[in-house]
């Protein structure tokens, strides 16, 4: 991957939005069905400092995915912990589309003003810098939701699996994240990766096209 301090410094803003809020999600599902743990540890910020874990930041900017300290969570403050689970880890991946939905949003808001002939380095710089909010944040939102130990996804399973089974696998949770950065450093969970991420692309632009309609209409006028 060709790197520059332009690039470096652009990823490094988008991963220390990303990861807060993907982090704060998790921890106010959870606060908002009854567990306060998240809270009372002064999780439930969107300062980075609170999450900031430099490995996981660091894989963040440089592969597009990674990860932050995780938000406390106790499962058995839950009416329903299977339930509580399921929804609080999806929280995080599903603010991560979120976050992707609306910088495309602006994005291609941001074409506008070149179809009426006004341009620069500015407006180029914060187009490069919502390109890596789309991208990273829905790379990050797939990749955390394979059901692998430790990431979102592993959580999500419990809701579907027997307790006796997920408690099995979760005895290997070390090995097993162990396997998975090594799959991911050979690549071979590119493929699915990028399929389904370029999936949820489709569908996001598919439900922003009446901006491109707005721009279309904006380059007839002028």
């Amino acid at each position: 991957m060709n790197f520059d301090i332009y690039t470096f410094l652009l990823r490094f803003i988008v991963a220390i939005i990303s990861l807060p809020i993907h982090e704060c999600a998790h921890g106010y599902a959870a606060y908002r069905m009854g567990d306060y743990t998240a809270k009372r540890e002064g999780r439930l910020t969107l300062n980075p400092l609170m999450h900031f874990d430099v490995f996981g930041t660091i894989a963040m900017v440089l592969f597009g995915f990674g990860w932050a300290k995780p938000v406390p969570i106790n499962v058995l403050n839950f009416e329903n912990p299977k339930k509580g689970m399921m929804i609080s880890s999806l929280a995080g991946p599903m603010s991560n589309i979120g976050l992707a939905f609306i910088s495309m949003v602006l994005y291609k808001l941001s074409y506008i003003p070149q179809y009426m002939g006004i341009s620069g380095a500015f407006l180029s710089t914060v187009q490069m810098f919502l390109l890596y909010m789309i991208t990273i944040n829905i790379t990050l939102g797939v990749f955390n939701l394979i059901p692998i130990p430790p990431l979102d996804g592993s959580r999500i399973a419990t809701y579907f699996l027997p307790q006796r089974i997920y408690f099995k696998i979760m005895q290997y949770e070390n090995l097993i994240f162990i396997g998975l950065i090594v799959a991911l450093w050979f690549g071979v969970l590119d493929g699915p990766i990028n399929f389904v991420s370029s999936t949820v692309t489709g569908v996001l632009d598919f439900i922003t096209r009446p901006i491109d309609w707005l721009g279309a209409f904006v380059f007839r006028i002028y």
